[in-house]
């Protein structure tokens, strides 16, 4: 098995790859080009089609190599509705409601025609496993609109998307694995090699300084899609069950910045979709960290956050607790982040800790540079 699954990885990354170098071309043509305007930092206009080539390649070799082919329709159909809006909206930056309603839709395809949603939550609040019932609808769509939309919010600055998503599908795997819900094994090596093939285009490395491609509203909005259709299928499975209290660690960072985030706009006055730099990536960009740095930082404290929590379930810890240290994260993340100074200090200190291992005099200079205002407003 574990050859056809690297085969199957193979031919995702080469089918991607190949696209990617036509969709690259294609681009300019279409106008599929993120301008460089306002907070963004790339400082030329850049394709908007890496997730446009991770979608058509998962898609197609999803029809040839998986052998359960039941649930394909629904998940190709949702995926293509998430395509043709994504890409309008990279076109012509369409209302937030039509982008939450074509999401929406796409819950209720993966529902109502694949079969797939949340009918339990576990035993959240005790011993016993709590149904949802008549709720189980609502509370898929809002899970699904909501994992979409922390992961476009993550999709801003090189590669962090794209291996965040990617660290996350590693341990849904190893958590598939470790269940023995094998069956969902040959659609996740297919995303992982789209994703690697993507972020070749994406991440900054040696000889490309900038990311030479984007992923897009389309490709950020099929990657949430994913991650709920697979966290779903995993924890809904009565044969081979993960808890479902797993998957909102192994995907953490984008779900702790999108709920902050949302929670400070609407107490600003704002609308929860509007655009500013308090994300957490940026927050780090602007205490020192670089692109690469945050990428690296987060990519590895979502694998070590997976593995403790896979850990603990394993451990037997009751499931409050977990709900308990959920809500205590986003509380520490929603007061450090709450003032620049204080956001500042802490992604400073942990920039500093972890890439400039300074002496005692050098962190007394380092800290000296930092302003001196007064702590004041909400970032």
């Amino acid at each position: 098995m574990l050859i056809d699954l690297l085969l199957m990885m193979a031919l995702a990354a080469t089918l991607c790859w190949a696209l990617m170098l036509i969709l690259l071309r294609v681009a300019p043509v279409l106008d599929l080009m993120d301008h460089p305007l306002g907070r963004k930092d790339h400082a030329a206009p850049t394709p908007v089609v890496g997730g446009i080539g991770v979608m058509v390649a998962v898609v197609a070799l999803a029809w040839v190599l998986i052998d359960d082919t039941s649930r394909l329709p629904a998940f190709s159909l949702a995926a293509l509705i998430l395509l043709v809006v994504g890409v309008l909206d990279d076109l012509y930056d369409i209302r937030w409601y039509w982008r939450i309603t074509a999401q929406a839709a796409a819950a209720l395809v993966m529902i109502y025609i694949g079969g797939v949603q949340v009918e339990q939550i576990g035993p959240l609040v005790g011993r016993g496993h709590l149904s949802l019932g008549w709720l189980s609808v609502p509370f898929t769509v809002f899970a699904t609109v909501g994992l979409i939309n922390a992961i476009n919010m993550a999709d801003g600055i090189d590669g962090l998307a794209g291996t965040l998503v990617l660290a996350a599908l590693a341990m849904l795997g190893a958590a598939a694995v470790y269940s023995g819900n094998y069956g969902m094994l040959p659609l996740l090596a297919l995303m992982a090699g789209g994703l690697l093939a993507f972020l070749w285009f994406n991440l900054r490395r040696p000889g490309q300084p900038k990311a030479t491609t984007f992923m897009g509203n389309a490709g950020s909005a099929f990657l949430g899609f994913v991650i709920a259709w697979v966290s779903f299928r995993l924890t809904q499975n009565a044969g081979h069950p993960v808890s479902p209290v797993l998957p909102a660690f192994l995907i953490l960072f984008p779900l702790l910045d999108c709920l902050v985030l949302i929670v400070r706009r609407v107490h600003m006055g704002r609308s929860p979709f509007s655009a500013d730099r308090g994300h957490i990536h940026h927050q780090m960009l602007d205490a020192g960290f670089s692109h690469s740095q945050v990428v690296l930082t987060l990519g590895g404290l979502s694998l070590l956050i997976g593995l403790i929590a896979a850990l603990a379930l394993r451990w037997d810890l009751p499931h409050p607790i977990f709900v308990a240290v959920f809500l205590g994260l986003c509380a520490f993340h929603y007061w450090v982040t709450a003032r620049p100074l204080r956001s500042q200090r802490f992604f400073g200190g942990l920039h500093r800790r972890l890439y400039l291992r300074p002496t005692p005099q050098t962190s007394r200079l380092r800290d000296s540079a930092l302003p001196v205002e007064q702590e004041s407003g909400v970032s």
